[in-house]
């Protein structure tokens, strides 16, 4: 009884001391956090007196707000924002008050994470063989009154191969699952499947870019980011200058053939098929076409949505020839 009361008292002398508010607990599907925080970052940084938190709000459902997809720069507060959001349900759900203006949220039965990565040598198993078992294990046991909570999936493998699994795992939970799941990734492409599959919406958390520099702004926002910030991100870590100059150079070269090939992806899908009465000669004509569009494919500077798109085309020729 004494340690039970010591835990209560813990809780309430910490929501005091840093004003936290009464969650209350959602009727429907509605999962809403006003002005929320991480009570373990926002504790650190008064002890150090270090910046003061920024909160970030939070809203999801069942339908229209089901898997919300963050991207944006490493050290912007992706896997902060997803962690926070986690521990809040926690937090409400064992009678706590939470570190938020206002929180409502629908009971859960259990919270899956997969977030860091991690060898594990003596069993033999890699990075990626743990994170893939993780996965595994939230894909088969998840329900869709759990909160699913993801970061970087995919990133220990290569990166087609690691994107393709993203996808999948993001549509698998989308259409079988319908668990509400915060997903935090840098694979880009992830943010067209906001316009292709109801329920998912894209976030970014935000930076403000000045004097050839970048600032953490760690405030969440609508929308995708426009880019990973990467090498201003390895400056900042201090990385000599001639290296992050040199991936500067490297970076606009990629860019620009990335371009060319989507602009000749483009020029080729406009082209009207030649009407050839021959059913033979039609044959060999669009096997010939096959052949000329895979010749003039760089493999080792195509994206893995240019792959998709090309994949998709070709196959589209091949059933209407």
């Amino acid at each position: 009884m004494i340690a039970e009361f010591d835990a209560i008292a813990s809780l309430a002398a910490t929501a005091q001391r840093f004003g936290y508010s009464r969650p209350e607990i959602s009727a429907d599907d509605e999962f809403m956090i006003s002005q929320g925080r991480h009570p373990v970052i926002e504790t650190l940084a008064e002890q150090h007196r270090a910046d003061r938190f920024v909160p970030n709000d939070l809203f999801m459902n069942d339908s229209t707000d089901q898997i919300l997809i963050v991207t944006g720069p490493n050290m912007g507060g992706k896997s902060t924002f997803l962690r926070q959001n986690a521990l809040l349900v926690i937090l409400a759900q064992m009678g706590s008050f939470v570190p938020a203006r206002l929180m409502r949220f629908p009971i859960v039965d259990r919270i899956f994470t997969r977030i860091g990565a991690s060898d594990n040598l003596a069993r033999g198993r890699s990075t990626f063989m743990v994170e893939m078992t993780e996965t595994a294990i939230i894909l088969n046991a998840a329900t869709s009154k759990s909160l699913i909570v993801l970061d970087e999936i995919g990133r220990g493998t290569a990166t087609f191969d690691g994107l393709s699994i993203a996808w999948a795992v993001i549509e698998h939970i989308h259409s079988h699952i319908r668990a509400k799941t915060l997903f935090a990734t840098h694979y880009h492409e992830l943010t067209e499947l906001a316009g292709l599959l109801s329920g998912i919406k894209n976030y970014h958390v935000t930076v403000k870019e000045a004097q050839n520099r970048i600032v953490f702004l760690r405030t969440v926002e609508a929308g995708a980011a426009d880019r990973s910030y990467g090498i201003e991100v390895a400056k900042l870590a201090g990385i000599p200058a001639t290296v992050t100059q040199r991936a500067r150079e490297i970076l606009k070269k990629h860019e620009e053939n990335e371009q060319q090939l989507s602009d000749n992806l483009t020029v080729r899908a406009r082209r009207k098929p030649k009407i050839i009465v021959n059913q033979l000669s039609l044959f060999t004509a669009l096997e010939e076409e096959l052949r000329s569009a895979l010749r003039e494919i760089d493999v080792d500077r195509i994206t893995p949505m240019e792959a998709l798109r090309l994949v998709a085309e070709l196959k589209k020729k091949a059933d209407a020839g």
